[in-house]
């Protein structure tokens, strides 16, 4: 009698992040060549609950390489949140003949994950989060897809705001994390980033603006994660009663971070992300996410990962104004 092969589910939970499809694509591929079969889950948790479930070969993902998104598509679900849910989704996978799960998303997905793995599901998460706030990887898929975009936005904004003698105010994802939105005033040039892990009044920041047009400055860029207590457009309009050199213009960004075909490096970080998940559940591994540490992918605990923040690196933070000179 032929041995039921094993049965991989894969999902995406939670915001979509650039590399999704990449990483389902590895995770379909790989699956298949090791003798398993895969089958996808729409619409995350909430698919799950509702056994949206279908059987995806290698033709399935042809193609996805370069797309932005995610084909699974995402929904965050409330009901997955109650053990109620969590019962009903365990219960569809059983009856469908899944025997691991390969959850791609951030922390919201990542402490679903956990909760499952708690109940007996062999589960293993892969990061996916432009965040990049979540504990145990150097770097999760989607952050540099959206720090290019937001580098190439600022790019072309600069020969505005340089043509016209402007301060442009860049409000950039990061709601609970300003690592995007510092590692993009590096790489883009800012004179000012503000992040919700410090404080600055506007006193500070008109300051810090007319020193800049005092130093002889062309234009000033002022990038704001959305979660760092000053609202953008108020701080225009702050800026612009104080009469600090330059007129002031907004950009907010907004979804289009999450959006375009992934990068060279998301591709290639989600692929192998894909593929060690996909080993860790055929080699009876569970409870862990891959995680890029060094050179290598990783498995860290799952415990560990939820119950630990990435902070962003404050040296990096402090380079922001010491390059802006």
């Amino acid at each position: 009698m032929t041995a039921k092969p094993y049965t991989i589910g894969v999902l995406t939970s939670g915001g979509d992040a650039p590399g999704m499809n990449p990483c389902i694509r590895a995770i379909v591929r790989t699956g298949i060549a090791r003798g398993a079969r895969v089958v996808g889950i729409s619409n995350g948790y909430e698919g799950l609950i509702n056994g949206e479930f279908r059987e995806l070969g290698a033709r399935d993902v042809g193609g996805i390489l370069l797309r932005g998104g995610t084909i699974l598509q995402t929904k965050r679900s409330l009901a997955f949140r109650e053990p109620r849910g969590q019962r009903e989704a365990i219960r569809k996978m059983n009856e469908f003949g899944i025997d691991g799960l390969a959850i791609i998303g951030g922390d919201g997905s990542l402490t679903g994950a956990l909760a499952l793995h708690r109940q007996e599901v062999k589960v293993v998460g892969i990061p996916g989060s432009i965040d990049n706030d979540i504990w145990g990887t150097n770097i999760s898929i989607g952050v540099d897809t959206a720090m290019n975009t937001i580098m190439d936005a600022v790019d072309k904004l600069r020969d505005t705001a340089s043509s016209h003698g402007r301060a442009f105010l860049v409000e950039t994802m990061g709601r609970g994390s300003g690592y995007l939105a510092v590692m993009a005033g590096i790489v883009s040039g800012a004179e000012i980033v503000l992040i919700p892990e410090t404080t600055v009044t506007i006193e500070d920041i008109a300051t810090a603006v007319e020193n800049t047009y005092k130093r002889g400055k062309t234009h000033a860029f002022i990038i704001n994660a959305e979660g760092s207590g000053i609202k953008t457009n108020e701080l225009a309009q702050a800026l612009e009663d104080l009469d600090v050199g330059f007129q002031t213009r907004v950009t907010i960004l907004g979804h289009i971070q999450r959006g375009g075909s992934p990068t060279a490096y998301d591709r290639l970080l989600a692929s192998r992300m894909g593929v060690k998940a996909v080993d860790a559940l055929l080699n009876g591994i569970s409870g862990v996410m891959t995680g890029l540490k060094g050179r290598g992918i990783d498995y860290v605990p799952l415990e560990e990962v939820v119950a630990t923040k990435r902070e962003v690196n404050m040296e990096y933070y402090e380079m922001v104004s010491l390059l802006a000179q």
